[in-house]
């Protein structure tokens, strides 16, 4: 009987750590989204276009990270469960179809399309819930509450003018920010308790770490396709090898040695929930905003190689390295309560190279930034290697 009152709950077993296909065809629609994204940003990049960018940023991986805790608690091997995934699939392609005119006319498709995702999500982890842990019930109805109110904020917002529209935005994207970190405090039930889900972190450290390969997997592809339409550029090769390398060192720095040491410490704590909202609910966002930036830089370096820096395009350029290193800084900090002084280094030198930026070409940037993430992947290697012969 037992078993039948939770039969949509994730079962004990080794498979589960894994992310299922169910999971990754959902990841798909993503990848669509980060593209229409990034080439929003590539058609024209400001400073207000940027802070337009990480509004749909912030939603973007919100939308996908809850959607992953949700999937780490249920068992996607169950029809009703991957029907869901469908389901937030088809709203997930309607909010990136609307993304690029969200500001314009498609906001109000963009909102409900968004809102769908997270409240649908929110209801069926409820009712999946009923007859389970109560404390695990208590906890999604707290969090059904914070969304129906957030897509309030979101709706009007599509309903409104674009300087109100954003906004509006703002303030529900801040509820659902606060929300975890008040642990969804509802007048008269008060706030969750704390590590009521019995969430695998190691299943949450492998998803977190596939979207960072989705978001690499969109600058690969952006680079290919601008490198396309530019071959009659002079300088073209250039910033492709140097787009293609920053690319491959974003991979190294996360993978080599942080990912690997976020899933342990995940796994292994004694606040599952706790550690994992801060390596990867809020950790992961400064990596996964860094590495899109980045690849707006690089599209705009293959555009204009030789054309002179610009303060607007190097908020993209050396601005999307330092979110990046931030992230993962953070990430391996927390994992090992140590932080990487070659990440700090990069950091350090990226903000110092903003003074360059009226003095050098494009393309020069791009170098600059590429070398700069060389030396922070070697600067760690080294230490790791002499840290484990020394361990030995």
């Amino acid at each position: 009987m037992a078993e039948n009152k939770t039969h949509w709950l994730r079962k004990e077993n080794t498979d589960q750590t894994k992310a299922s296909f169910p999971e990754l065809f959902f990841d798909l629609v993503f990848v669509f989204a980060l593209i229409q994204l990034s080439e929003s940003l590539s058609d024209e990049f400001s400073l207000g276009i940027a802070a337009e960018a990480v509004l749909f940023i912030f939603a973007l991986w919100w939308v996908w990270i809850h959607t992953t805790w949700v999937m780490d608690l249920l068992d996607t091997g169950i029809s009703p469960v991957r029907l869901l995934l469908f389901t937030l699939m088809f709203c997930g392609m309607v909010m990136a179809i609307a993304l690029p005119e969200a500001l314009a006319g498609m906001g109000l498709v963009f909102a409900v399309a968004y809102s769908a995702m997270q409240v649908s999500r929110s209801l069926f982890s409820l009712y999946a819930f009923r007859r389970g842990d109560l404390a695990s019930f208590m906890t999604f109805f707290r969090i059904t509450v914070w969304l129906i109110i957030s897509s309030i904020f979101w709706i009007t917002g599509g309903l409104s003018e674009p300087n109100l529209r954003v906004v509006l935005w703002i303030v529900a994207l801040a509820l659902e920010y606060v929300g975890p970190m008040v642990r969804y405090w509802v007048p008269r039930l008060g706030a969750s308790p704390r590590e009521t889900l019995d969430i695998d972190g190691e299943h949450l450290a492998e998803r977190s770490a596939l979207f960072v390969i989705i978001a690499l997997g969109e600058t690969i592809l952006t680079i290919g396709k601008h490198t396309f339409e530019n071959l009659d550029t002079e300088g073209t090769p250039l910033v492709l090898c140097l787009s293609f390398l920053t690319t491959v060192l974003m991979w190294w720095i996360y993978f080599h040695d942080g990912q690997q040491r976020a899933a342990d410490k995940a796994e292994d704590t004694s606040k599952p929930q706790t550690t994992a909202q801060y390596l990867f609910t809020y950790g992961h966002l400064p990596i996964v905003g860094g590495i899109i930036f980045t690849a707006v830089a690089e599209d705009f370096s293959l555009a204009h190689p030789y054309q002179s820096g610009t303060y607007n395009s190097a908020l993209a350029q050396l601005g999307g390295p330092i979110l990046f290193l931030a992230g993962t800084m953070w990430m391996k900090g927390v994992s090992s309560r140590v932080l990487p002084y070659s990440h700090a280094c990069g950091i350090g030198l990226l903000a110092a190279s903003f003074t360059l930026v009226p003095f050098i070409a494009n393309s020069a940037i791009q170098a600059l930034s590429g070398a700069i993430l060389l030396m922070v992947a070697v600067w760690e290697y080294v230490a790791l290697k002499h840290l484990r012969r020394s361990a030995a």
